[in-house]
């Protein structure tokens, strides 16, 4: 028995510290692909001068975060604003451990994963008020107020989608998602027309609330810098505004590994053969590359169109999707 609880104690540390460098990987070399992928958009030659082709620029821009001082402004909630930035980034790295890449790896396999990582969203979110909320800065509230509307706004539509695809699949368990999409792309969920004829706006409405929860833009509302300067994150410095920045990347690769699985068939491969973690991670990038790509070609919106989006279109969208998927259930 000791020697169970030894493994078992030694898998899950190794797990955690496998994610913790995953999540930091992930957020290091995304930021340089944003950086690259804007680049080659307007024409320019990006980062390219630290390491070969630029390939050490997030360890330069790791090493100057880490060298800047933590300043905290006077007037602020000090315990809560220190708090602020590990609230942020804990959640999105416990989301990982849900998170199956494969037939054989993955920290645990849960059975209401799709749960969890949702429960575990919304602490995002209140990490978020409590930075700007802390910073005693008018910017930083006009901001956190936002971000609240915006989420919620956003969380009904994509519960409404999860909802649906629960109903589909009988199951929270996403390792079990994934096996039921085995076969072939017209098994994976996204070509699943006799579940609901509208999958394929679906995982578009998916999508959209993906940039939305993550803060990406066109709906960056919560940063939206040529009106707030860095909305809730202004008053912080070094290290602390890095977690901020490794918080969001790591939460846009939680949305796609979800929605890789939800939709994409997770590790299965396009064509029923040879499934893996290879297929896994092909999928999940190309998820982020297209996040990243939106984010260079679409303007930031307005706040309140952002609002009348949610409000006015995607939640009936998502209901009629609901419905109609009902409806498919019973009849086939």
């Amino acid at each position: 028995m000791p020697d169970e609880l030894f493994r078992e104690i030694a898998r899950l540390v190794l797990y955690v510290v496998g994610l913790i460098a995953f999540a930091a990987f992930n957020a290091a070399y995304l930021s340089l692909l944003e950086r690259k992928e804007s680049a080659w958009f307007q024409l320019r030659r990006g980062p390219v001068e630290v390491g070969p082709f630029g390939l050490l620029q997030p360890v330069a821009d790791g090493i100057k975060l880490l060298g800047k001082q933590l300043l905290v402004p006077r007037g602020t909630d000090v315990l809560l604003f220190k708090l602020a930035p590990v609230a942020v980034i804990t959640p999105a790295i416990m989301c990982l451990v849900t998170i199956p890449f494969s037939e054989t790896i993955g920290a645990r396999d849960i059975s209401l994963g799709v749960l969890m990582i949702y429960s575990f969203g919304a602490i995002n979110v209140l990490a978020t008020l409590l930075a700007g909320w802390a910073s005693n800065n008018k910017y930083s509230r006009i901001a956190t107020a936002r971000v609240v509307a915006q989420n919620i706004a956003y969380e009904i539509p994509l519960l409404l989608i999860i909802i649906a695809l629960v109903m589909v699949t009988h199951t929270f368990n996403l390792r079990e998602i994934v096996q039921l999409q085995a076969g072939g792309f017209w098994h994976w969920n996204f070509f699943r027309f006799s579940a609901s004829p509208l999958m394929p706006v679906a995982f578009l409405l998916y999508f959209i609330c993906l940039l939305a929860e993550t803060n990406r833009a066109p709906f960056d509302i919560v940063e939206a810098e040529s009106e707030l300067i860095a909305g809730a994150f202004t008053e912080y410095a070094g290290m602390s505004f890095g977690l901020f920045f490794i918080a969001e990347y790591v939460n846009v690769v939680v949305g796609s590994c979800i929605g890789t699985i939800l939709f994409l068939g997770g590790w299965q491969c396009p064509f029923g053969l040879l499934p893996g973690l290879h297929w896994f991670l092909v999928k999940l990038y190309l998820f982020c590359f297209a996040v990243i790509w939106v984010r260079w070609t679409f303007p930031r919106t307005q706040f309140y169109g952002l609002l009348n989006l949610s409000w006015k279109v995607l939640i009936p969208l998502s209901l009629v999707h609901l419905v109609l998927t009902a409806v498919a259930i019973k009849l086939f």
